[in-house]
């Protein structure tokens, strides 16, 4: 965490003190809101200049069929483009047999195996799992909303877990997994998670790899979307999660997930996934009823626009020197503005895509409010919880990756002014609006 000492804690400001530093923020506020501006650190989304990293992909492939000679423009091929697999699976230290690419949205992998699970359940599973008495996953939190969302419209309960520096809570998980039942997985972001950027070591990876759990198709929902998005030249490597997995004689425990979406275009990219050979075998079982095969056209252009795994790394660190100085902007204006306050906390992330801000309990939906009335738009808060309910109201997830670094610096005094705001009339008690 940031910290600084060029100011003094609100805490030991006088109630005078207080109410005078909530006037001095009240007239920074409306400075703001009179300027009119429109600005959004919502949702982490490629920045137009990243994007253009990929126009390239716009004149691929160069040819209509993949190295075996098979026409790409094709039905069939269900796996996705065996070339386009190799590169990925190096990537993500997965076997290429046991990885399928398909289409731009991963997320869209993520819900097609949480409704076969309901439906038909796992190979491993005794029964489907809509047929149980109910069915609970556990959520690392801070998280990832859509991964909630998703368990939420599907009538799937959530427990949660503290997420640490080194990834969940593994003994919290261990122990919920082992008492019940009706646990039957849990999500993860193993690298640079969202949205603490935490990393998952390899000791607690090992653990959930290898922990008893109640029910015997307990699954490990491994959501690797970051995996090459580093942000400084220490890269985290992800954990082999399904390696681990197989040596603890529990092979078919872990999906792995992963996509282009932040790579090259997010509306055009290609999602992977990966596990045991027996059960990809079963997704493509239940794929292939309502699918005859992917773009393997987009497939061909992405394997020839990388060449091969160092092709994405090298591509990847042109993005590293678009995004590290919007983060680092991010840094600096958080420690100036609120380091030595004692009304703020937020990590500094070596990847990914979000910087995590923990704000004075209670005062987190107030900073929002605050931040969309001079014209910034943040991320709900308490959306990185189940059901969007922070019960401390104090995480805020930022997503710095779009606007360009002038819009960012703006949106983040917006942001340094609503937390002092929001912390000045707590402490007081002082709730005066304009």
């Amino acid at each position: 965490m940031t910290s600084s000492t060029d100011a003094s804690p609100l805490s030991d400001l006088s109630t005078e003190e207080l109410r005078a530093l909530a006037t001095a923020q009240r007239d920074a506020h409306a400075a703001h809101r009179a300027k009119g501006a429109t600005l959004d650190l919502t949702r982490g989304k490629p920045s137009a200049a990243q994007l253009d990293l990929s126009d390239a992909l716009l004149r691929l492939p160069t040819t209509t069929t993949d190295r075996s000679g098979t026409d790409v423009r094709n039905y069939g091929g269900l796996r996705g483009l065996v070339e386009l697999r190799e590169i990925f699976a190096e990537l993500l230290r997965v076997d290429t047999e046991q990885l399928i690419a398909g289409g731009n949205s991963s997320l869209t992998i993520m819900r097609d195996v949480l409704v076969d699970l309901l439906l038909f359940g796992g190979v491993d599973s005794p029964r489907p799992w809509s047929q149980e008495e109910k069915v609970t996953f556990i959520c690392p939190v801070p998280g990832y909303d859509r991964h909630f969302g998703l368990l939420a419209e599907l009538g799937i309960e959530m427990v949660t877990v503290p997420m640490t520096d080194d990834g969940p809570d593994a003994e919290a998980v261990a122990r919920i997994a082992a008492e019940d039942p009706s646990v039957k997985g849990m999500w993860i972001v193993p690298t640079y998670a969202n949205p603490t950027g935490a990393v998952c070591s390899q000791e607690v990876a090992d653990r959930l790899a290898s922990m008893p759990t109640a029910a015997p198709d307990f699954k490990i929902f491994w959501d690797n979307a970051y995996a090459v998005h580093h942000l400084s030249e220490q890269e985290a490597k992800s954990a082999d999660i399904i390696s681990l997995t197989s040596a603890s004689e529990h092979p078919h425990r872990a999906f792995v997930f992963a996509s282009t979406s932040k790579v090259t275009y997010a509306g055009g990219g290609v999602a992977f996934l990966a596990s045991s050979s027996e059960q990809i075998e079963w997704y493509l079982a239940h794929l292939g009823k309502g699918s005859i095969g992917p773009d393997k056209v987009n497939h061909l252009r992405h394997a020839e626009f990388f060449g091969d795994a160092e092709g994405v790394l090298a591509h990847m660190r042109r993005h590293r020197e678009i995004l590290a100085p919007k983060f680092a902007e991010v840094e600096r204006v958080l420690g100036e503005r609120l380091g030595g306050r004692g009304v703020a906390t937020w990590n500094s992330p070596t990847g990914g895509y979000f910087v995590n801000l923990d704000v004075l309990p209670g005062t987190a939906s107030r900073v929002v409010a605050l931040a969309k009335e001079a014209g910034l738009s943040l991320t709900p808060a308490g959306a990185s919880f189940p059901y969007g309910k922070d019960p401390q109201d104090t995480n805020i997830r930022l997503a710095p990756t779009m606007p360009p670094l002038s819009e960012l610096t703006e949106a983040m005094e917006i942001v340094a002014t609503c937390v002092l705001l929001a912390a000045a009339e707590k402490l007081s008690g002082d709730t005066a609006k304009e």
